[in-house]
């Protein structure tokens, strides 16, 4: 999820673990938890600083090792032993890895419930999973953190109650959208009545969804409205030429297919040579494909520039 939503699932999560008596009874583990459980909900994320190398490599290691199994286990040591040391609760140390870890596998858990994805399973497997549920931004989550960390600071009820009764709600509700999900793509393939792999993509209205259906040939692109479903757009599926074979050694085309799952590549003869654009067709948005590669070769197939990214604004669909 976004950056927002991690750091206020953080402070939250510092309220849950006022259930532990260890946390309740002793401030200066509670202090230290604040900082533990901040770092903790977004020390997965900290894979931004490969943006400083470029989007591509960016796109390479996003959600990659820092979201794996052992950074699972990794990333509590390297946040709670330090900070045990410094605020002086090393006889609780095991009290503060245990909720470091569980701010950790909460955001791992959020990404994967994300269309964008998460390879949270390596190095077992370096698969994508994705379960397309939630949003990258959920506003019904993020307010209702909000408020329930307002009522703690601002009303005598006890932190026990608030954060028990929050995340009763918030699993709750990840739960529903995943019903909800499962729901809408069996009535897109049995009302399309196309054989092929659905996906469908969430947006900030519980009952508007984007779908993409894969077929041997074609993607079909199209929007659910409640129960109404509409189709859009179809876009052949990736082919070969000695055009679009000229611009697989780029980096930034090798860091788009290592992440890509349902790709659509297109090129365009220009005056001085030609333009290769590939795409990943999850992602549309508007009859548009914002999010790919644009790759310019010359009349001899040599790669003259690349450029990968998104060709939308940030607060336009999709969420991910």
């Amino acid at each position: 999820m976004d950056t927002s939503s991690h750091l206020l699932f953080g402070i939250t999560l510092v309220g849950l673990a006022y259930l532990d008596p260890a946390v309740s009874a002793n401030p200066d583990v509670a202090h230290a938890l604040i900082a533990a459980s901040l770092l903790g909900s977004n020390a997965p994320d900290f894979d931004a600083v490969t943006r400083f190398k470029g989007y591509a490599c960016y796109v390479r290691h996003h959600r990659g090792l820092t979201h794996s199994l052992p950074a699972l286990f990794i990333w509590p040591a390297v946040i709670s032993l330090p900070i045990a040391l410094l605020s002086g609760v090393m006889n609780h140390l095991t009290t503060l890895y245990f909720w470091t870890f569980i701010a950790v596998a909460f955001h791992v858990l959020l990404d994967l419930f994300n269309a964008y994805g998460v390879q949270c399973f390596r190095p077992i497997s370096n698969k994508w999973v994705h379960l397309d549920t939630l949003s990258l931004y959920e506003p019904f989550l993020f307010m209702i953190h909000l408020i329930s960390v307002m009522l703690w600071i601002f009303t005598p009820i006890s932190p026990q109650w608030i954060f028990s009764s929050l995340y009763s709600a918030t699993f709750l509700f990840i739960l529903i959208r995943w019903f909800n999900h499962q729901s809408v793509v069996k009535r897109i393939t049995t009302t399309l009545n196309i054989d092929g792999l659905c996906q469908v993509v969430p947006s900030l209205h519980w009952f508007r969804w984007q779908f993409v259906v894969e077929t041997e040939d074609f993607f079909y692109t199209g929007k659910t409205h409640y129960t109404k479903i509409t189709l859009l757009d179809r876009y052949p599926k990736a082919y070969s030429s000695d055009v679009i074979e000229a611009t697989k050694a780029t980096d930034g085309v090798r860091a788009f297919l290592h992440f890509a799952q349902k790709v659509h590549v297109s090129f365009t003869k220009k005056q001085d040579g030609y333009e290769v654009k590939w795409r990943d067709v999850r992602f549309w948005y508007n009859h548009k494909l914002p999010f790919g590669v644009d790759v310019q070769l010359d009349q001899n197939l040599s790669v003259t520039s690349s450029t990968i990214g998104w060709s939308k604004k940030s607060w336009d669909p999709p969420y991910v």
